[in-house]
């Protein structure tokens, strides 16, 4: 007998579990998004004005030391190589970030060395701060209070509406500082963006017999009962807190808004990220997305200012705050969750957690493998694929 299932949301994670089940298992699956487009926040389209291809959320570069992960998406689109090398302005002058060498060096006018840099880097730190409590104790204990307020400080404030010490230490801990002149952002094995961005990739993973798409379908959670009669299980990607009607309060999230740059210049700022991290300057960092695509040859370019703000109801949530009250409301989701049968929560939203894409859809492929073990088992199907 077919199952029919039912997947909201059509991003990386319900696209991969999508076509796991429909490749493992007699099913029609439906994939419903309430957006116009495939592909969640990943989603790219070719800007009409200039032909360039625009990351619509925002810059995505693919980075994963995860062999599955890479030969995975790589079944449904050539992925080019691509290092991102962000800058950072401040009233100094451009600098490489992540901190490393070069950006040592510059902004302290020497000449040092790995050793002698690490040795001077560590005499700038607060010795008095032990064990770093917060996201500003971590920094001034790592970095010193001259890095940290050109670089992080006003950067921090604007990206998450909150004072630094408010954070937690373990979001400075994920930034690297280097005593060398790599200046690619990213460490993994594998990196690269996609030949006709990512859009085509999550089209190609959906293009199945066995996959149905909606668009512009919104997913009602007063529908449950018949939803569960009429599909054998239903996976939900969206917002948890949406999902029970923001019933026990809203889960803290900050988003962001672009501003298009009106420009006649061939090549704006001559990379693709800059950051400002000034707090004096409104906006977070600028982002030119030809240089995304070093590939293609464009006579216009397309450049956006980036803005960091609070999410409010009609607003795409992004980055979860993950604050103390959050993960009480987070906690009272997750329990009523438990209690629910015939449904599974996947992705970042529905986890309330930051994931790179990479994290995303190995989670998704993971899960499907326990969601395929557990019915052939005739077992429970989890409900969640993390435990908090």
């Amino acid at each position: 007998m077919t199952k029919h299932i039912l997947i909201v949301g059509a991003g990386f994670s319900g696209a991969v579990m999508a076509r796991q089940l429909a490749e493992s298992m007699d099913c029609q699956i439906e994939v419903w998004d309430e957006r116009g487009h495939i592909g969640g926040n990943c989603h790219t389209e070719r800007d009409e004005a200039t032909g360039v291809m625009i990351h619509k959320y925002g810059p995505h570069i693919f980075n994963t030391d995860n062999e599955r992960v890479w030969e995975y998406v790589n079944r449904f689109g050539e992925f080019r190589p691509f290092v991102n090398r962000v800058k950072a302005s401040i009233d100094r002058g451009i600098f490489s970030m992540p901190i490393n060498l070069l950006t040592i060096n510059q902004f302290f006018g020497k000449k040092m060395g790995p050793d002698e840099a690490r040795a001077f880097v560590a005499s700038l730190g607060d010795s008095l701060i032990e064990d770093p409590q917060n996201f500003e104790e971590q920094a001034l204990k790592m970095l010193g209070r001259d890095l940290y307020k050109a670089f992080f400080k006003g950067y921090t404030i604007k990206q998450w509406g909150v004072d630094p010490k408010e954070l937690p230490a373990s979001v400075l801990k994920r930034l690297p500082v280097r005593f060398n002149y790599d200046d690619n952002y990213y460490s993994k094995k594998y990196q690269g963006i996609p030949l006709h961005g990512y859009t085509e990739v999550i089209k190609g993973i959906l293009d199945h017999p066995r996959i149905s798409v909606s668009l512009n379908k919104r997913f009602d959670p007063t529908s449950l009962e018949e939803l569960q009669h009429n599909y054998k299980h239903r996976f939900y990607t969206g917002p948890l807190d949406a999902f029970f009607k923001y019933s026990e309060g809203r889960l803290g999230y900050r988003t962001v808004t672009f501003e298009r740059i009106t420009t006649e210049s061939e090549d704006y700022q001559g990379n693709a990220v800059i950051n400002y991290p000034g707090e004096d300057v409104p906006w977070t960092r600028i982002h030119e997305h030809k240089h995304f695509t070093p590939w293609e040859n464009h006579e216009k370019t397309a450049v956006f200012r980036e803005y960091s703000k609070e999410t409010e109801s009609e607003d795409v949530p992004y980055y979860p705050k993950r604050l103390a009250r959050d993960k009480q409301i987070l906690s009272a989701y997750r329990e009523r969750a438990m209690g629910l049968s015939g449904i599974s929560f996947l992705g970042r939203l529905a986890t309330y957690r930051y994931m790179d894409m990479e994290a995303v859809i190995g989670e998704a492929l993971e899960f499907a493998d326990k969601y395929l073990k557990a019915k052939m088992a005739e077992s429970d199907v989890p409900i969640f694929p993390n435990r908090e």
